[in-house]
């Protein structure tokens, strides 16, 4: 089997290693040239990911179709905003018989779409039952260095789900599947914009009891827009759920809860994102899961509270007390 990763990022790198090391045959694909050439010389990503080595049988792309056109299965590793532009490029090839494994965690701008729609709208011939998602709590500094991880496969095929499962199942890289994909995408997505609101609350110098109540109120919010779209509850609770909410708020390896931290010090968003060396998913999804909770008429006070701040410049003391102070309500209803 060979496999084309598309994102030469630190998650894209980790996977193409990690596939390459079971002895897969792997094209990553590195969206600026220049970049590829560095990483075909170097056979390392210095940049997002150094000290880590690519085996033999990883090789680099400039050339997008080069990539993938031998692959019989393509992993999608770009953020999430610049999915649909990427895989445009690659809409003359047949995808009969590709199963597409899609990692990035956001909800499209504009359209509110998730990934797996787009990566469905853009690639003619592709069939809901050939993609997958691959989520979970997996930071790459930590899946490159071997280092114990659990994530769930889903797709709403039973036979792809377990596909990627055997591919990418390792050792030290457990892989669970699911075919509950709206959940696992909806999950994976929303749990970075509370992870912002997790690192807000860092930076002000909030205790644990604001942590634990952002995040046990943030999966709630989670839950409600998943079950709108057609999701279970109960995929909530596992590892695109709960398990990457709480690795993505706690861990210092969070690019989402860093932007929150850097925020809650007084620091502009503007700021904060010029200086950062990757993207922060959590910042745009915020918005189209803002725009999309208003569209589905569900309530989500914390995306809301984010989203004013980031990008209605709502003072981070003012957002924190309407979210203290609105009307008292049951806990489960």
């Amino acid at each position: 089997m060979l496999i084309a990763v598309l994102g030469a990022g630190s998650w894209g790198t980790t996977l193409a290693v990690l596939l390459a090391r079971k002895g897969y045959a792997v094209n990553l694909w590195a969206h600026r040239p220049e970049f590829a050439d560095q990483l075909a010389a170097e056979r390392e990503n210095r940049r997002y990911l150094n000290g880590v080595h690519f085996p033999d049988t990883l090789r680099v792309f400039t050339s997008l179709h080069e990539a993938v056109s031998p692959a019989d299965m393509v992993v999608t590793a770009v953020p999430s905003q610049a999915l649909r532009e990427t895989v445009e490029q690659i809409r003359d090839l047949p995808m009969q018989g590709r199963v597409i494994v899609n990692v990035a965690k956001g909800i499209e701008m504009n359209t509110g779409k998730r990934m797996s729609e787009v990566l469905l709208e853009t690639l003619p011939g592709l069939q809901i039952s050939c993609v997958a998602a691959l989520y979970g709590p997996s930071h790459a500094e930590e899946v490159s260095k071997e280092q114990p991880t659990t994530v769930v496969a889903s797709s709403p095929s039973v036979e792809t789900a377990n596909r990627v499962q055997e591919v990418f199942h390792t050792s030290m890289f457990r892989v669970y599947t699911n075919t509950d994909i709206i959940g696992v995408e909806i999950a994976g997505s929303v749990k970075n914009i509370i992870a912002i609101a997790a690192g807000i609350s860092d930076g002000i110098g909030y205790g644990d009891n604001a942590k634990a109540a952002i995040i046990t109120r943030g999966l709630a919010e989670m839950s409600r827009l998943a079950v709108s779209l057609g999701g279970d509850p109960v995929t909530v609770s596992g590892l695109a759920g709960i398990g990457d909410l709480v690795v993505t708020c706690l861990s210092r390896h969070s690019r989402n809860r860093y932007v929150g931290e850097e925020i809650g010090r007084g620091r502009s968003l503007d700021d904060v994102v010029t200086h950062m060396n990757m993207v922060a998913e959590g910042v745009f999804t915020s918005k189209a899961v803002y725009d999309l909770c208003r569209t589905r008429g569900v309530e989500m006070p914390i995306t809301q509270a984010v989203y004013e701040m980031l990008f209605e410049g709502k003072p981070v003391q003012q957002a924190i007390l309407d979210l203290m102070t609105r009307e008292p309500k049951k806990e489960v209803y």
